[in-house]
């Protein structure tokens, strides 16, 4: 059975989130929400996640799950935003426990085994959207918690590719690792010839539409990092070199200290306040 799938465009961040969904049930999952932020106000923005669930609305879907492809770093989940109206169960892979106590040492007042998940998924675990099976692919080399989300034909990747004109994901971020990204490619590429891979980011340049999909022969053909049989030896090099001219994303802290925690806010402090807050000279 083939799920429908819808796609959802934050601007800000380049992100994509889709809303699948069994279209005998109406039960559907959210992958990767995004909540928006201002770096400089501080505000938070909701416009693309309301349409989001508008569209879940309007289309009488009961949500099953809201899937993480790992944790970002240059947006802020929407997942608890998205589970206080709509319900679901928040899940992501069981790597987040090593990016958990990272990050759990640079920020105090997250805990390292928070544990806010409702679910966290191994390689090969199965769950259900309806009648539609979806499988877990532990996918690293981005971050170490990446994974991938098969559901029919689609293959929702997260940022292990992007389009073919702009290649494959940074791999510097702590847990990243060249080498584990190149396998987990070739472990995509080696799925059926029918599978579609949906990408969670798009930056398009002026002239070109935005992509939310591309066919696994195109990427196995075309990406200008992996495609045509390039070794594993030269993508290392390739990327690691790239790696290193690559800024900082500008949310990274904000991103990383709520979407570590399943997209919680902070707590507010004791004037009512919630605060991000971000550590002097650690990067």
């Amino acid at each position: 059975m083939q799920p429908e799938i819808q796609h959802f465009y934050h601007v800000g961040s380049g992100t994509l989130s889709y809303v699948v969904s069994d279209p005998d049930t109406r039960v559907a999952a959210v992958i990767d929400p995004v909540l928006g932020y201002s770096v400089v106000s501080g505000r938070t923005d909701t416009s693309t996640v309301d349409e989001l669930i508008r569209h879940l609305e309007s289309a009488d879907l009961s949500l099953a799950f809201i899937l993480e492809t790992h944790a970002h770093a240059d947006h802020l989940s929407a997942a608890q935003y998205v589970k206080a109206r709509c319900g679901g169960e928040v899940a992501i892979g069981e790597g987040i426990r090593a990016v958990q106590a990272h990050f759990g040492k640079l920020f105090p007042a997250v805990p390292a085994d928070i544990g806010k998940f409702d679910r966290l998924f191994a390689d090969g675990d199965t769950f259900h959207i309806g009648n539609i099976e979806g499988r877990v692919m532990h996918t690293p080399g981005h971050t170490s918690d990446g994974v991938t989300y098969l559901l029919g034909k689609a293959a929702f990747v997260g940022d292990t590719l992007f389009v073919p004109d702009f290649g494959t994901a940074r791999c510097d971020f702590p847990g990243g690792d060249a080498g584990a990204l190149y396998d987990s490619i070739q472990a995509l590429f080696a799925l059926p010839d029918d599978t579609v891979f949906y990408l969670c980011h798009d930056y398009p340049p002026e002239g070109r539409p935005l992509a939310f999909a591309t066919p696994i022969d195109e990427q196995r053909r075309a990406n200008i990092h992996v495609g045509g049989g390039v070794s594993r030896e030269k993508y290392i090099a390739t990327r690691t070199a790239r790696d290193e001219k690559l800024p900082l994303p500008a949310l990274i802290l904000p991103s990383l200290q709520v979407n570590i925690q399943a997209g919680h806010l902070p707590t507010p402090e004791t004037n009512d306040i919630a605060y991000i807050k971000i550590p002097l000279d650690k990067f």
